[in-house]
């Protein structure tokens, strides 16, 4: 099992009509933020038009779908992966809301932690809502305090200031604005680009580069950017106080986004290099070769190699056509599943020592497989080493961690975890480690997952000793 996170989002404001192909391209280089659906909404003529449905951004926006948007100046798009609210087409993004003076089309990433109290207040007011994800409340509460502001900026901003937890925004108008909103906190990116026709806001700096637009900067935490006929026209930044023990969710340098993007003055790749490095530093092993588990290990296992001298190979020869329609009707085949996407690359590995190099253990019951796998290839020794501390604890922002009694470094030591995944040795990179991975980034941290921290710290903590009474905590 891998940690997921929620969506992606996207926003496109030029000079010429080309924003539905710009969105198109720029969702599909999105799409590993979220598989299960996908949306483009598009501003022409004072009306909104949005398409979306469960599937990925190929399936959603086959050639016939696509060509039935009207070429517009300004788009929408979102990519989903859900952690509140079920798979449904009801609560795929972008959402459309209608009010008394206009409409917006809002796509959001990240979890709203008081969005109940926020559903409940709406209701009384006479909200109605078709969904069940805390991104409908999001639109919803947006619309309401536009009309009663009487004004759509003032309207944006008394919603952000109401909103807690996670949350990266773009927001297009009927009127032709598209704001581009980041929480106090910068839990999940976001980011400007730019070209001769206008420019781009993406989760992502990786989807510029795949619609021809150059970096311009991060979106900065708290900051919401208003853009107008592909032109940037004013920033403004919430009164919201920052959590000081919060901020970007650095798991995004460890697995959730593309190596070829930058956040926050940090290159992905880079980052993965460096904890690479720093696990050979701090879990050095006698080994022949090192090899990365596809894809989410491999940029972390040069840095390993790198700095320990010890030949990097290709340990694992992946399967890229299964896909999303590759079912497992049986438990048999669920647990074969690992060997039929992943198979060890025999003639890499027979008769060696194995650094094997991942970015996490979750339930542990992926990676005993991989290792598994390895051992019956012909591989003497395995010995895994994992570019991110033990999870221990779960999160109120979007990440999709599970619960507390499955984490397997919340219910077993270090050594347990060795012998039930049947390596010779495992190393997590410590906290600090990922930190000076992550030194050049230009903002904080939220790394609540592996310490607590945060405004959940309590109720992590309380659970925490409950199970510390039966269950030693891997350090």
């Amino acid at each position: 099992m891998k940690v997921h996170e929620e969506c992606a989002v996207l926003g496109v404001s030029l000079t010429s009509s080309e924003a539905v192909g710009v969105s198109y391209n720029g969702l599909l280089t999105l799409q590993h933020r979220g598989q299960e659906s996908a949306g483009i909404a598009v501003v022409k003529e004072g009306n909104i038009i949005c398409k979306k449905d469960t599937g990925l951004v190929s399936e959603v926006f086959a050639k016939e779908r696509l060509s039935s948007i009207p070429p517009a100046k300004l788009a929408i798009g979102h990519t989903r992966y859900s952690t509140t609210g079920a798979n449904l087409r009801e609560n795929a993004g972008p959402f459309v809301t209608e009010y008394l003076t206009g409409r917006i089309a809002t796509a959001h990433n990240g979890n709203i932690t008081n969005a109940k109290d926020l559903h409940d207040m709406l209701k009384k007011c006479g909200l109605r809502f078709k969904a069940t994800s805390d991104s409908e409340v999001v639109a919803s509460l947006l619309a309401y305090r536009i009309v009663k502001e009487k004004d759509i900026f003032k309207g944006i901003e008394k919603a952000v200031s109401e909103l807690d937890g996670a949350f990266s925004l773009c927001i297009a108008s009927a009127d032709g604005h598209l704001f581009a909103v980041r929480d106090p906190n910068g839990f999940r990116p976001l980011c400007l680009g730019k070209s001769e026709e206008g420019i781009i806001v993406a989760s992502e700096s990786c989807a510029f580069d795949a619609c021809g637009f150059l970096f311009l900067r991060d979106v900065l935490p708290g900051e919401t950017v208003i853009i107008k006929n592909g032109e940037v026209i004013n920033s403004v930044f919430t009164n919201k106080k920052k959590n000081e023990n919060l901020g970007l969710c650095i798991f995004e340098y460890v697995y959730f986004a593309r190596p070829d993007s930058i956040i926050d003055g940090l290159s992905v790749y880079e980052a993965r290099f460096n904890m690479g490095m720093i696990l050979s530093e701090e879990h050095p092993a006698d080994a022949d070769i090192v090899c990365g588990v596809p894809d989410s290990g491999l940029d972390a296992a040069i840095g390993f190699a790198f700095a320990s001298g010890i030949p990097l190979v290709n340990g694992f020869v992946k399967n890229r056509y299964i896909g999303r329609s590759f079912i497992y009707p049986t438990q048999d085949q669920r647990l074969s599943a690992v060997r039929l996407k992943l198979n060890p690359l025999r003639a890499s590995i027979e008769g060696k020592r194995v650094v094997l190099v991942d970015d996490s253990i979750v339930r542990g019951t992926t990676i005993e497989k991989i290792v598994k796998s390895l051992k019956t290839a012909g591989a003497r020794e395995v010995h895994l080493r994992i570019s991110s501390p033990p999870f221990i604890f779960t999160c109120r922002y979007g990440t999709d961690i599970d619960d507390m009694e499955n984490l397997i470094a919340n219910r077993m030591s270090l050594d347990g975890i060795c012998r039930k995944i049947a390596a010779d040795s495992v190393g997590y990179i410590s906290l600090n480690g990922l930190k000076r991975s992550c030194e050049k980034c230009k903002v904080s941290f939220c790394c609540a997952c592996f310490t607590g921290e945060g405004d959940h710290q309590e109720i992590n903590k309380g659970i925490l000793e409950a199970d510390n009474k039966r269950r030693p905590i891997a350090n």
